[in-house]
């Protein structure tokens, strides 16, 4: 079956392009890389894309990986008008916020990958960027991979390198390829949802410490929305990584399924991790905001304590202020000074009473 499918793809590409000839690629600056794999050898001497799949499809052996990193419009147009790529998927390359997804076109995969990083900060504030994305094309077809990247970050030369080292695994194709991506991303998501656990337990600390303060409210919720842009590069991927280790595919031969299965388990483990994190800074949030509903009480009982002590003497200035003749020992020598005494007495007993009850 999986050779039947190649005769067809090949079919399909001599339709698309005449390659009797070597033709030269109208790609300039955005190529990365353009590397000729036979056998899961390199081999050398093919830096034009145009030529290399010449000679891929000449001798009908290997393939050929291009990468390239934010190509334009016009330039990859011309690439997929030489490999005769489906234009849909042509036109969601030059959309650098797709879902990530897998889709097959006339025997080509088109992937879609978000790749993350965790930027190192000293301090979690309430501005501080956790997480950083970027995104990862590929097509896959019989003779050629084509990476695409976009945003600063995600270089696949480690990809290249671990591959280039295990030439069994290279032999196998652009399939190789395609898992060697999938399984690099998805490990990067392990590795940022792991370094988000410093950052969790920093939040934590901070809100159950004795001198959490008002400020906490933002950092959580900064943190809070740098995991959902997390969970927006890693949920979405979970149904691609499905197709490919159970449904047949173009590319995909029975047996790199269990790859791929492999990878998805990678992928539930940094999903599951992702939402305990947001359930439990929910949990963090509640605990903060009772906090400060408590903090709030505490601060009302002590003004409510300070102005029932001030009632006192208020009540008292406010009735000997009363211009009246006829008032309790007001010409006595010693009236004066027994008023005072009675506020102060007053005010020492409602005091101590608010303090035995924790008012104050």
């Amino acid at each position: 079956m999986f050779s039947n499918l190649r005769r067809v793809v090949r079919r399909g590409y001599r339709r698309a392009v005449d390659l009797s000839h070597p033709v030269r690629s109208p790609l300039g600056s955005a190529v990365v890389n353009c590397i000729v794999y036979r056998d899961g050898v390199r081999q050398d001497g093919h830096a034009d894309a145009g030529e290399a799949l010449h000679w891929v499809r000449k001798t009908g052996e290997g393939f050929v990986w291009i990468g390239l990193h934010e190509p334009s419009q016009e330039e990859f147009a011309g690439l997929a008008e030489l490999l005769g790529l489906h234009p849909l998927a042509v036109g969601d390359v030059g959309n650098s916020h797709q879902r990530p997804k897998i889709a097959g076109y006339d025997g080509t995969l088109f992937a879609v990958f978000k790749t993350v990083r965790y930027v190192e900060h000293e301090e979690l504030t309430a501005t501080s960027e956790v997480v950083e994305t970027g995104e990862l094309m590929a097509f896959a077809g019989h003779d050629f991979v084509i990476t695409i990247r976009h945003g600063g970050r995600g270089t696949l030369g480690p990809v290249r390198e671990e591959l280039e080292a295990a030439p069994e695994q290279l032999a196998k194709g652009p399939v190789a390829v395609l898992h060697a991506l999938v399984d690099h991303v998805v490990d990067e998501y392990v590795a940022v949802t792991d370094a988000v656990q410093n950052d969790m337990d920093a939040v934590e600390t901070m809100v159950f410490s004795e001198h959490g303060g008002s400020g906490d409210a933002g950092r959580i919720y900064q943190l809070k929305r740098e995991l959902l842009e997390l969970r927006r590069a890693v949920a979405p991927l979970g149904r691609p990584l499905q197709q490919l280790s159970t449904q047949p595919l173009p590319v995909i031969p029975p047996e790199m399924r269990t790859y791929f299965r492999d990878v998805a388990d990678h992928l539930t483990r940094a999903t599951d991790q992702i939402n305990a994190y947001d359930a439990l800074l929910d949990s963090i949030l509640q605990a903060h905001l009772a906090q400060v509903t408590v903090a709030q009480n505490e601060d009302m009982r002590k003004i409510t304590a300070w102005a029932a002590i001030v009632a006192v003497p208020t009540m008292v200035c406010g009735v000997y202020g009363m211009n009246f003749d006829n008032m309790p020992e007001l010409h006595w020598t010693y009236g004066y000074p027994l008023v005072l005494g009675v506020m102060a007495v007053a005010c020492f007993v409602i005091h101590r009473g608010f303090r035995r009850n924790g008012w104050l």
